[in-house]
């Protein structure tokens, strides 16, 4: 039973939101929703939303969820808070009052995330719901069309969501290819005509597109309506999702280090004081074999608060993400600090250290963590041309690290399902130039 009742929270509430004022946050006003851990693994499954279209891997993934819970093989976690204004965070029933002070300072310092830094500029919290909502509601529209059919729709859904995050990555507006083409013959009429005598300015698209899916919107005429609605639905929820990948560490080291300091701050007493010592240690304390987003965050706001001051904090929040972060303010010393190191799997299922943090190995220890961070981990896919036949040639930017072939031929063919030629794509698997 809850030791816990709803006035408790909103008195609670009340003292966090001083706290955190006084100390500068600046966040949206915060809606919370009290639910059951049956309710909070339907919100996990479907992102946090709370009106999002259907599709069956989101039913995969919660009957997933459910099964190992029930196993004792996996955990729910404590919060959950979506990039809205007001933002939305769930608080489930089962948690204990010092759990649930935690979550709404942990949540005061996400909100505060979102709102300053730079990488959700583009993200329009204010429209986040409605446009959700929206989304959910033309689909289900088509799945209900009797000439359509849900059948028709989650084909072609599986189709997209196999490069959902093909687009734009950096939040810059897309310029179409007819605006690239314009520009370039401006550059051409501008200087010396033999610098671009090898140009090709009928070429589509006239120089390498890395929006797969924003390519495909503006090229791909054969497409009926719905279909260019449902790209252009998984297009814009992608763009809103990937801030939140490329500032995973940051965000969550954020949340953890001012829902430290505003607890301390709120004066606890003893039985709500130490569980929240414990829990917070349990967030915030390395994982074996691999890297705990909460613990490195909160390590590099930690290390700047001490080395320069609160203030500098601040700015890391507003300026930066996990790549920059990590190149920026991560050097020897820290890797030493957190016993860092590199490791790969051997063909023969064993695993060797490649790297330990010494005075030559931490860098590369460091550009190993850069490369598994934030959205670096997944692979990024040009559009070079339209060839012969209208075939959509594609280039994977090759950055040292090999496809999985098995998977990439899979993603090919349902790329497929989405354009009207053959597709070809290009990639380099043991420094040889590979076709799929």
């Amino acid at each position: 039973m809850s030791n816990w009742s709803i006035d408790d929270l909103c008195k609670w509430d009340e003292k966090i939101q001083d706290v955190a004022s006084n100390f500068g946050l600046d966040w949206f006003p915060i809606t919370y929703e009290i639910c059951d851990y049956y309710e909070m693994m339907g919100h996990m499954s479907y992102h946090g939303m709370p009106s999002h279209y259907r599709h069956w891997s989101y039913g995969k993934t919660f009957e997933r969820t459910h099964q190992l819970y029930n196993l004792g093989l996996e955990g729910l976690p404590y919060e959950l808070i979506i990039n809205s204004n007001p933002s939305i965070a769930y608080l489930m029933r089962e948690n204990p009052a010092y759990m649930q002070i935690l979550i709404m300072a942990h949540c005061v310092g996400h909100s505060d995330f979102f709102k300053n830094n730079r990488n959700f500029n583009r993200t329009r919290p204010d429209m986040a719901v409605m446009k959700f909502k929206s989304a959910r509601d033309r689909i289900s529209k088509y799945i209900e069309n009797p000439s359509i059919g849900i059948q028709n729709v989650e084909l072609f859904l599986d189709a997209v969501h196999a490069i959902r995050f093909q687009t734009e990555r950096h939040a810059r507006r897309r310029l179409s290819n007819e605006e690239k083409k314009n520009n370039l013959i401006k550059k051409i009429n501008s200087s010396d005509y033999r610098e671009y005598s090898h140009v090709n300015i009928d070429k589509i698209p006239i120089e390498p597109d890395d929006d797969l899916l924003g390519f495909l919107i503006e090229q791909a005429n054969h497409l009926e309506e719905w279909q260019r609605d449902i790209l252009e639905i998984v297009r814009n929820e992608s763009q809103y999702f990937i801030p939140q990948i490329k500032t995973k560490t940051l965000n969550e080291g954020w949340a953890s280090f001012w829902h430290y300091k505003i607890l301390n701050e709120l004066s606890l007493q003893t039985d709500l004081h130490i569980p929240f010592l414990k829990s917070h240690n349990q967030v915030v304390r390395p994982h074996i074999g691999a890297v705990n987003p909460y613990h490195l965050g909160f390590h590099i706001f930690s290390k700047i608060e001490k080395t320069f001051g609160i203030e500098e904090c601040f700015f890391t929040r507003e300026v930066h993400d996990d790549e920059s972060a990590i190149r920026c303010l991560i050097d020897r010393e820290d890797c030493e600090l957190l016993n860092l190191f590199s490791y790969s799997s051997k063909r023969n299922n064993t695993v060797t250290i490649d790297e330990v943090s010494d005075e030559d190995g931490w860098k590369k220890i460091r550009n190993d963590l850069i490369m598994n961070t934030g959205i670096s981990p997944i692979p990024l896919i040009k559009v070079v041309e339209i060839g012969e036949n209208n075939e959509l040639i594609l280039e994977h930017d090759h950055d040292g690290r090999d496809l999985d072939l098995e998977y990439a031929e899979k993603v090919v063919h349902q790329i497929r399902l989405l354009w009207p030629g053959e597709v070809k794509l290009f990639t380099v698997i043991e420094e040889d130039i590979w076709e799929i």
